[in-house]
């Protein structure tokens, strides 16, 4: 089994579902009292965010090397961003180590393409859908993306650093999510990623007209595969 290096913190909420499916899938292939073997590091959201709100992602991109650096030197044999908003940087954190940093947004493009769709919408935060980072991967696998509009995409990022990454939860916002969605569908997406590691604690899929591409159980069993592969 090889170890799994987590970057975790952007935010909590999402990192510990992250740290559980992994465990969960984990002992789902093994068996007994088999669980991952995870080095994780947890990182202050506040600086984070507040080198993103300025828009300075040539930091972020350091400091986020420079953990993964201190993870693989600890033993991890690949590395994980927990979260969708921080591979803005993962070209230049790959860069900076020598195991694979296993790219949510990849691994995503892959399932989407496995279930034949070619239209799909993207929500996350306002830095995962101004950027283009997860649409260029996308569209790499023949995969169009549908965006929220401007006043949509306010919305959405707000409710993720005002509520989601709290563990703040309520009906208003799921409810108002589900019609951006259904808005989306409207426009000809076939499907929804849930491009924020929170939105999948907020949003069922079942409660979604289209299929729904959950990045943080994507992301989890790709890291899975990786570990349990000879």
């Amino acid at each position: 089994m090889k170890t799994i290096g987590l970057f975790g913190g952007t935010s909590w909420v999402s990192t510990v579902e992250y740290y559980r499916l992994i465990n969960e899938l984990t002992n789902e292939q093994l068996g007994g009292l088999n669980y991952a073997k995870i080095i994780l590091q947890s990182v202050n959201f506040h600086e984070f965010k507040s080198l993103a709100d300025a828009g300075n992602w040539k930091q972020i991109g350091v400091n986020i090397s420079a953990i993964a650096q201190h993870l693989q030197n600890a033993g991890a044999d690949c590395l994980l961003l927990c979260a969708n908003t921080p591979h803005i940087v993962a070209d230049t954190v790959q860069q900076n180590i020598s195991i694979p940093l296993i790219h949510i947004a990849e691994e995503t493009a892959k399932e989407i393409v496995a279930q034949n769709l070619t239209k799909v919408a993207l929500l996350g935060t306002r830095f995962t859908m101004d950027n283009t980072f997860f649409t260029e991967r996308l569209l790499v696998h023949g995969i169009e993306t549908v965006l929220p509009d401007e006043k949509q995409r306010d919305y959405i990022h707000s409710k993720i650093f005002s509520e989601l990454g709290k563990g703040i939860f309520n009906d208003e916002t799921k409810n108002r999510y589900l019609q951006i969605i259904e808005s989306l569908r409207n426009k000809g997406a076939q499907g929804v990623i849930f491009g924020c590691t929170e939105i999948p604690i907020l949003i069922r899929p079942s409660e979604c007209n289209i299929p729904v591409f959950d990045t943080t159980i994507i992301h989890a069993k790709a890291a899975v595969r990786f570990s349990l592969s000879s």
